[in-house]
């Protein structure tokens, strides 16, 4: 079996049987994972290019091992430093490297919609790293495959996407992913967090009251204030924001159920989430940062098999 598309650009236009495949595929990758020796040459003579216009810690380092474990030539590129600063445009920056004969860039981009544009232009496979506000495919299927592996399938489970669902590219593509895959969805947090016309845009619930949304779920997915986009002032203070949608032990002890924490990273302790629930039993966090690097092993291996 094969994916359906060259590039993985987002979750909006994959079929659901790509989503089932790149999840299979990373659970046989995982199980590589667990040996001692934890590489597999499927990749030995395939050359991908890194291409970070934004900072990442975690998602680039994630790509880098899993290019890595594959045994694939890695370049790494940051904008800061580069050409890009002396005004360089990415057709040119993209076109310089893949005339070094690249066959697949992972790419990062404060721009919602440069993979895109880039994937129109050049030959080479694109991985969507994260786009703008727009999405971040491979966070999306790191969490499904997390989610997957502790409930055992997605089908009719019931997750909340909770906090700054208006800037974050992980919420919408969790979202597509979520609703294609057979789950219920709702997002929950501050009004101003929650774009207007969501319920009617993508089709799922809409709450504003944490506790409520806490007990109809069965897993809490907690995002990151992106302080960094917003452009005006949405609350009144992180201390506000935590007294009203903050997830504590407290909270989650009078719930009539256990229920499952993650978190895309990285953590704000104390704002969005509190550090022992982070740490708790119920987290799944660090598994997520694990699965990571079998989901975009996945990835990777899948689109190097795909022919233009």
């Amino acid at each position: 079996m094969q994916l359906s598309t060259k590039h993985l650009l987002g979750i909006k236009n994959l079929l659901p049987q790509d989503i089932s495949l790149i999840l299979s595929t990373a659970a046989q990758f995982k199980e590589v994972l667990q040996r001692p020796v934890k590489k597999v040459p499927s990749l030995r003579d395939v050359t991908i290019v890194n291409l970070f216009y934004e900072s990442s810690t975690r998602t680039r380092i994630s790509f880098e091992l899993a290019e890595k474990r594959l045994g694939a030539d890695t370049i790494n590129f940051t904008a800061s430093g580069s050409s890009v600063s002396k005004g360089e445009t990415l057709l040119d920056t993209v076109n310089n490297i893949l005339s070094m004969k690249v066959d697949m860039v992972v790419m990062r981009h404060s721009a919602s919609g440069a993979p895109h544009f880039l994937a129109k232009h050049i030959d080479a496979a694109i991985v969507n790293a994260g786009d703008g506000i727009n999405e971040h495919p491979t966070q999306a299927l790191l969490d499904a495959f997390s989610i997957t592996e502790k409930l055992g399938s997605l089908q009719g489970k019931k997750i909340v996407l909770l906090g700054d669902i208006m800037h974050s590219r992980v919420a919408l593509s969790n979202i597509y992913l979520l609703k294609k895959m057979g789950a219920e969805v709702m997002v929950a947090g501050p009004p101003t967090l929650i774009p207007k016309y969501i319920h009617e845009a993508l089709d799922v619930q809409v709450e504003y009251n944490l506790k409520k949304a806490l007990e109809w779920c069965d897993v809490a997915n907690v995002l990151r204030i992106q302080l960094e986009r917003q452009n005006q002032v949405l609350f009144s203070s992180l201390r506000e924001y935590n007294l009203a949608y903050g997830v504590s032990k407290k909270l989650l002890d009078g719930l009539k159920k256990e229920i499952v924490i993650m978190h895309p990273g990285p953590i704000n302790r104390g704002v969005e989430i509190d550090s022992d629930v982070a740490d708790g039993s119920q987290s799944i966090i660090l598994q997520q940062v694990e699965n990571g690097v079998a989901v975009r092993m996945a990835v990777l291996y899948l689109l190097a098999g795909v022919k233009s």
